[in-house]
């Protein structure tokens, strides 16, 4: 973590998050490091749909479609936030923590991380293993912070 944050100061980079099931696991994560306040722009928890739809400009058409856990969803969500942010680096997760409330489509574990540098964007989809929620969103986390890290190299 400190050597994402010491990376982003120096090619000063500023990073905005987008977050559902992991509760700002994410932005706690990058901001309990000392310097982080160089390179952290924006960190939302869009948990609700409503939330998704009002802040992040989702359109509801999406959620209706395709569900708050989708690639289409977490695409508009790191689209929108970019354009609300400015930062150079936006992410946004949405997924299934568990225990309850997968299904056989969607199963508990299955998340979306998306990042956007640029004009660049990475959609990655991911199915965790484990059926525990503190260990699901712990695993997204480690996840997207590989994921930040080797977009900003």
């Amino acid at each position: 973590m400190k050597s994402l944050v010491r990376l982003l100061t120096k090619k000063k980079l500023k990073l905005s998050i987008a977050e559902s099931c992991t509760g700002g696991l994410l932005a706690s994560s990058v901001t309990s490091i000392s310097g982080a306040s160089k390179i952290f722009n924006l960190g939302l928890v869009t948990y609700s749909n409503q939330a998704k739809i009002k802040i992040l400009k989702v359109n509801k058409n999406i959620i209706k479609r395709y569900g708050a856990v989708s690639y289409q969803c977490c695409l508009a969500m790191v689209n929108n936030l970019s354009k609300l942010s400015k930062a150079h680096i936006n992410v946004s997760i949405t997924g299934i923590a568990g225990p309850k409330g997968g299904t056989k489509q969607k199963p508990v574990g299955l998340v979306y991380i998306g990042i956007k540098k640029g004009k660049k964007v990475l959609i990655n989809r991911c199915l965790f293993k484990s059926k525990k929620r503190s260990s699901i969103q712990k695993a997204t986390v480690k996840k997207t912070l590989d994921l930040i890290f080797r977009i900003s190299k």
